[in-house]
């Protein structure tokens, strides 16, 4: 429950409080000055007690690699940027933000978040500090994952972790603040609301001790600071969000992230509530320090936004996500109302740190027996900084949200098309969304972004949104799709495949060259270079034949579970053939495939490996099974290291087929190690113990 006053101090002077007291109130100003009296002699009580216990205040300036300071890793994920020379405000603000992190000290390392090869540009002269990190789960359109970022963040071997919008510059008191705060011998977690500074004309200094103006005067950091948050405009407190934790091998709340988009709201609020609620560690409000700011303008830069960025970002589909996320998990899905219990809120006097939490009515300060008193004092005279947790008091999700995702078919495909307009199709019912998941992350581990999802029904559309996928529906999915009785051979699987031909040759009519790939199907390396050499009307087709001494184009043995169509008309032609024969027949798609473009019996075979279709001259090969190897080929499954054997073999892929049920299916590939998603934690399982930085030449 919110306390009756506020809870942080901002000392006043008696005038500007008292303004208009008459006689009346002589006995309220004389209680009001024996108060003030007795809050500067307990502060000086306790400051002289603390240095006495060596307790160091870091100052203005730059601290070079004290042992006893903390090693702290600042992690954040910056916005690709549209140019580097200077006009670009976006580019400006993230160069200095970072600038003022790697000014702290010589403790501080740096972690980006990102793929954008224009994100190289910010570690230009930090090489030996500052590491980009693209191993993390995005969203289709480049949003990062936030659960994907603290989990980064939770993995670093430092003290501290930090994450922090890009843009946000940083003063020196925060490390004075985590300092202090990590003498308390706690398991700790900080917040601190960020302002928007409206006008901020200054410049890094070279040292990074100091900044100056545009008049070309020098002002030391706590100067500066002071003089900012005294006399600039500051407002929207409440999108930028800077959190710090220690312990890393502790977690910070009970329970799982859901997958929050980054950037796109909601996320900040649902944990740290989660983490009060918790009450695995000791959790801090640090905004009334001011330890930070964002700057809107830049001198003779403005803002490119007209209006607050808490107004557009609710605009998108990714906010709405977000908040059906957080109406869907956690505590919030039972209260509905944030801010359960309050955190110790972090008051600076006189170069020392009390942590006061006044519904609790507790002050934690190291090195002093006074707290009862100081508490006392300091709860005479408060108000309440803009950026408090407390502008979210008794704020309510309301009604479930809606998801507004306005990306037709036409539309995705522009967005995630390669240079040749190329796009890998997947698909996918409910039954089948972690493999297809496990599909999707090995695909993002190999750089492969051009792929789509046609989702079979209404929770795997969803299920696909919430995760970030470029996914789209039809209005002739086919209905009641079995969960457990869908795999080859049952009525079901028959359905089922017959849209995939028909999605293909829908998406081949729109302009783009379709590679149709089984979710069931592991990628080894990326097979488009080698599938595109073969050039228009030729259609390459993974066969099923398992036998080694056999031709691999026999009847029937034409795997539609992976195939390579170009867009162009002798291809299109033969799939509406495909499509035709395949609706009137009442088996599954896979024998329309061969019978239409090898002909019955394998009429239209060439050789051990090919078929020309007649009507059409459309020529299909069936591709190497040491490169594309079937469920049955050599036994690949069965070996102890698949991933050996492939590499000996050259495997692109290998399909996880030849093997009836869906739980079957499931445990033969996560059993094998070919598993790339983790169900539980709703991400991609990433390598971060050694983790690749990503160099001007590797994006």
């Amino acid at each position: 429950m919110r306390p009756s006053q506020p809870l942080l101090p901002r000392f006043l002077s008696p005038s500007r409080r008292l303004r208009g007291t008459n006689l009346k109130g002589f006995d309220s100003l004389l209680r009001y000055s024996i108060c003030i009296i007795g809050f500067f002699i307990a502060t000086f009580s306790l400051y002289s007690t603390l240095n006495l216990h060596g307790e160091k205040n870091l100052g203005n300036g730059r601290l070079n690699g004290d042992s006893e300071l903390p090693k702290v890793t600042i992690f954040s994920a910056p916005r690709p940027l549209i140019s580097s020379n200077g006009s670009d405000l976006t580019w400006a603000r993230q160069k200095l933000a970072v600038r003022s992190w790697l000014a702290l000290s010589d403790n501080v390392d740096v972690v980006l978040f990102g793929r954008h090869p224009s994100i190289v540009e910010l570690k230009e002269g930090y090489s030996s500090r500052v590491t980009i990190e693209p191993s993390i789960d995005f969203t289709f359109l480049g949003t990062p994952f936030f659960h994907s970022m603290v989990a980064r963040a939770q993995s670093t071997a430092s003290d501290i972790s930090m994450l922090i919008d890009s843009e946000t510059v940083l003063f020196p008191e925060i490390f004075n603040a985590i300092t202090s705060i990590q003498k308390l011998d706690k398991d700790w977690f900080v917040f601190s609301f960020t302002p928007n500074i409206l006008n901020f004309a200054y410049q890094l200094a070279g040292s990074g001790h100091s900044w100056f103006g545009q008049d070309g005067r020098m002002i030391e950091s706590n100067k500066l600071q002071e003089a900012l948050f005294k006399q600039s405009e500051v407002r929207n407190c409440s999108e930028r969000l800077l959190i710090v934790w220690n312990n890393l091998k502790l977690p910070l709340f009970h329970g799982v992230m859901p997958p929050f988009m980054y950037g796109k709201g909601f996320y900040e609020l649902w944990l740290i509530n989660e983490i009060l609620s918790s009450e695995i560690r000791t959790v801090f409000d640090a905004s009334n320090l001011n330890l930070s700011l964002y700057p809107e303008n830049l001198g003779t830069l403005s803002s490119m936004f007209s209006e607050d960025y808490s107004t557009w970002s609710k605009r998108t589909w990714e906010y709405h996500t977000n908040l059906r996320v957080a109406q869907s998990y956690g505590l919030l899905f039972f209260q509905k109302t944030f801010l359960s219990n309050a955190p110790y809120e972090i008051v600076n006097s006189l170069g020392q740190y009390y942590f006061l939490n006044e519904e609790k009515g507790h002050i934690l300060a190291p090195g002093t027996n006074r707290k009862k008193e100081i508490l006392n004092s300091l709860g005479c005279h408060k108000e309440r900084n803009k950026c408090s947790l407390w502008q979210f008091d008794n704020l309510t999700l309301g009604m479930p949200a809606q998801i507004e995702y306005k990306y037709t078919l036409e539309r995705i495909l522009q967005t995630v098309s390669d240079e040749n307009k190329t796009v890998i199709l997947g698909i996918s019912g409910e039954s089948y969304r972690d493999m297809l998941m496990s599909w999707v992350c090995r695909l993002r581990n190999l750089g492969i972004t051009n792929f789509i999802v046609y989702a079979l029904d209404p929770e795997t559309y969803e299920f696909s949104l919430l995760q970030g996928l470029p996914v789209f529906m039809d209005t002739k999915s086919p209905k009641n799709i079995s969960f457990d009785d869908c795999h080859f051979g049952t009525e079901c699987f028959q359905r089922v495949t017959k849209v995939k031909s028909r999605m293909v040759l829908k998406i081949l009519k729109l302009g783009y060259n379709v590679l149709l790939s089984d979710i069931d199907v592991y990628w080894f390396q990326n097979p488009l270079p080698y599938l595109s050499s073969f050039g228009p009307g030729v259609l390459g087709a993974q066969s099923d034949e398992y036998n080694e001494t056999l031709p691999i184009n026999l009847p029937r043995r034409l795997n539609s579970g992976f195939y390579f169509a170009q867009s162009d008309p002798i291809t299109i032609a033969a799939i509406e053939l495909v499509v035709k024969h395949a609706s009137s027949s009442n088996l599954s798609e896979q024998p329309s495939f061969y019978d239409t473009l090898c002909g019955e019996g394998g009429a239209n075979r060439v050789g051990d490996n090919r078929c020309v279709e007649r009507r059409t001259n459309l020529t299909v090969v069936l591709l190497d099974r040491d490169l594309f190897p079937n469920g049955a080929y050599k036994g690949i499954w069965e070996k102890r290291d698949i991933r050996s054997v492939c590499a000996n073999l050259g495997c692109f892929v290998l399909h996880n087929n030849w093997i009836s049920g869906r739980k079957r299916k499931l445990e033969r590939q996560m059993a094998s190690g070919l598993w790339d998603y983790d169900p539980t934690l709703r991400m991609c399982i990433q390598n971060w113990s050694n983790f690749e930085v990503l160099s001007d030449h590797s994006y």
